[in-house]
């Protein structure tokens, strides 16, 4: 394991470009021990450094993008001047895919294309997985309730992740809002990244300030305990690859409220929630009833627990990521 210091934490802070001191010394000293390099997201400083070693040694590259390519899901025109100057260099380096959606194989061979390169590559389709036993014995919910001032009784959502604007939160609010439910209350569990002060305001316009707590980011035992006491997981995203939270939600046995964006339509295949599209009055109806029927919510609990053991474990996707690369290395 390998650990870097920024040359500039600024950048890192406002355009999330990691400026690793020593990294391509570290490169060029170590990468010949390895048979294969796996590299995830497509623009970032650090392909910049270490991929050049590797293709000079001729190993296999490898990409996991994870929905960060498409223009419009932020960054945009910092995207498009990236592309202008390393894009094509850096994008024709990675002769194997291993994409955690089919949504992400088609955003590589958009991007692939409007850069000008031949749309044949080695794709595989890998993705997230999760512990399933780290969420079969959740603590009491009722020690979250009590912390936060929610009622036992009352029907909780929750969202989980990241406080950025393409998560969708302030939609949530407004669907909640509308859904009309009096005694409903909303669990935001998750570091701010731009969207806490519109959410706030979002939540004080719709007159749900007293009932939406802002928990900022929890791990663990206590992540654990919001995922217990909340009634249903929802997350009206856009622009995701696959999103963690959602798969550790599900395998909390708690049902879930997806967008498209999510890129999960087997939860709703499955029986464990809804797929919606980002339609306020839908997911307000979407919440009023799965919020009033806890038969209905059992049982997508359970069905949810079992996709997860079907699909998302992490002993089958690493099953699947040892096959693709063995195809890689052995032909």
């Amino acid at each position: 394991m390998f650990y870097f210091r920024n040359v500039s934490n600024a950048l890192k802070a406002r355009l999330n470009l990691s400026t690793p001191r020593g990294m391509r010394r570290a490169a060029e000293a170590t990468l010949a021990a390895f048979d294969l390099v796996h590299c995830h997201e497509l623009r970032t400083v650090e392909n910049l450094l270490v991929t050049p070693v590797a293709a000079r040694l001729g190993l296999p590259l490898v990409l996991t993008p994870h929905g960060t390519l498409p223009y419009g899901t932020g960054r945009g025109a910092l995207k498009r001047a990236w592309d202008r100057f390393f894009g094509r260099a850096l994008m024709r380096r990675f002769a194997h895919i291993a994409a955690d959606t089919e949504q992400g194989a088609r955003e590589v061979r958009d991007l692939r294309a409007r850069l000008g390169l031949p749309p044949a590559v080695d794709y595989r389709l890998i993705p997230n997985g999760v512990d399933l036993e780290e969420f079969a014995d959740l603590p009491p919910g009722d020690v979250f309730r009590a912390q936060w001032g929610i009622p036992a009784g009352a029907p909780l959502v929750l969202f989980l992740g990241r406080l950025h604007p393409r998560k969708g939160l302030d939609f949530l609010i407004r669907a909640l809002a509308q859904a009309n439910l009096p005694d409903a209350w909303l669990a935001v569990v998750g570091p701010d990244e731009g969207a806490l002060a519109p959410a706030r305001a979002q939540a004080a316009t719709v007159g749900l300030s007293a009932r939406v707590v802002f928990t900022g980011m929890l791990t663990g035992e206590a992540k654990r305990a919001a995922m217990a006491a909340a009634d249903l997981f929802a997350l009206p995203a856009v622009g995701e690859g696959m999103p963690l939270a959602a798969l550790e939600a599900c395998a909390a046995g708690l049902p879930a409220l997806l967008s498209p964006g999510c890129n999960l339509p087997d939860v709703e295949t499955a029986g464990a929630g809804r797929v919606l599209d980002l339609d306020v009055d839908a997911w307000a109806a979407a919440l009023r009833a799965l919020l009033t029927e806890p038969g209905a919510r059992a049982s997508m609990g359970a069905a949810a627990r079992r996709l997860v053991g079907a699909r998302y474990t992490w002993s089958a996707v690493v099953d699947r990521l040892e096959a693709f690369y063995d195809s890689i290395l052995l032909g």
